[in-house]
């Protein structure tokens, strides 16, 4: 059955955005975009293009802002989408500075694990609902985007508006399943998020070859087992997630020797992941200073730290991915020098 129509604002029109955005859209949700001033009205006249493996959606006509006060002051609205870079959290949320009585409940779809609380000191933390998209979408320009590979969506439940976001995301296509538990959810997501993550920016190396060499793979599960004690000594579980089998991954991460695993585990992810770049790759090589490392890699050492648990491995990548985006270190330092970066990491085990 048909919801009431659901008013979104969803903010960025980056390959999430538009494709949750453009999805609800086509099945009559009303979606407002807001982008920064210098796209809008491209934005607006290109219109978005979603392409699946079984068709192609076309909505010719969106709505652009770059004043979110401009659109709040403008008529209710039922949800904000937050898909943006943990790096960009706080100017999103300055932007919204003054009207924070009027803003709806954010539906936070970001990477990491920390974005939640911020966005509940700025608006109440019973306007913040957390969330995870695990399907595979790829940007080729403004508005147009392609589904890769469809997995799903995660909603958390509890929250008055969560029935209605699962329905709607399900009338969508987008296969949504709720949660109820936050941190599991967001913190099992951020395991698959750093698999040939840091190490593919820092060495310029391909997932593929990322899980394919012994001396790397070993690295690759070292953080993810860092990762799996903070949750323990957290008192957090791995779930799966929407079409990812997250439990039984780190469970053969954790408990097999990295011999044996890397047979089970890093031949498939090395098949599975291939030769498409990791988003911190994407991003360091587009020229940005800053990287989102900060909020995974470091947020495993910063809850490692308030735990009592060890991360030297989490914080060596954090640490050199950060030099190496601001530009205290060259990439050609360790570009295709993984003996270097093992090395590195060698010295403060």
């Amino acid at each position: 059955m048909r919801q009431n129509k659901l008013r979104v604002i969803c903010f960025g029109m980056g390959a999430i955005g538009t494709y949750i955005g453009g999805s609800l859209a086509a099945k009559g949700a009303e979606v407002v975009f807001i982008e920064k001033k210098e796209m809008v009205s491209g934005a607006s006249e290109r219109g978005i293009r979603l392409m699946t493996e079984k068709s192609e959606i076309r909505i010719p006509i969106i709505e652009v802002f770059s004043d979110i006060k401009q659109v709040i002051g403008s008529r209710p609205f039922d949800v904000a989408l937050l898909a943006v870079k943990s790096f960009d959290t706080k100017s999103v949320l300055d932007s919204i500075t003054g009207i924070e009585d009027q803003f709806p409940p954010i539906l936070c779809l970001q990477n990491g694990v920390e974005n939640e609380d911020l966005i509940a000191q700025k608006i109440g933390s019973d306007k913040v609902i957390s969330g995870t998209i695990t399907s595979a979408v790829g940007r080729s320009g403004l508005g147009d985007v392609k589904l890769e590979k469809l997995r799903g969506v995660g909603i958390e439940t509890g929250n008055p508006l969560s029935k209605m976001l699962i329905d709607w995301f399900n009338l969508a296509g987008l296969r949504a399943k709720g949660y109820t538990s936050r941190a599991n959810m967001k913190w099992s997501k951020m395991t698959t998020n750093l698999l040939a993550n840091a190490s593919s920016a820092i060495l310029n190396w391909t997932p593929r070859q990322i899980f394919s060499d012994p001396l790397m793979y070993r690295l690759e599960v070292t953080q993810i087992r860092e990762t799996l004690a903070v949750m323990k000594a957290l008192g957090l579980d791995v779930v799966d997630l929407p079409g990812t089998p997250v439990v039984l991954l780190m469970r053969l991460i954790n408990s097999l020797p990295s011999d044996l695993s890397s047979k089970i585990v890093g031949i498939p992810l090395a098949r599975a992941r291939g030769a498409k770049m990791p988003s911190f790759h994407i991003d360091l090589y587009a020229g940005k200073t800053i990287s989102e490392v900060t909020y995974l890699n470091g947020a495993v050492t910063r809850f490692g730290k308030s735990a009592g648990v060890a991360t030297p491995v989490n914080q060596v990548l954090s640490d050199t991915l950060e030099q190496l985006a601001s530009g205290r270190l060259t990439k050609d330092m360790f570009n295709n020098q993984p003996e270097k970066l093992h090395q590195l990491i060698k010295g403060v085990l």
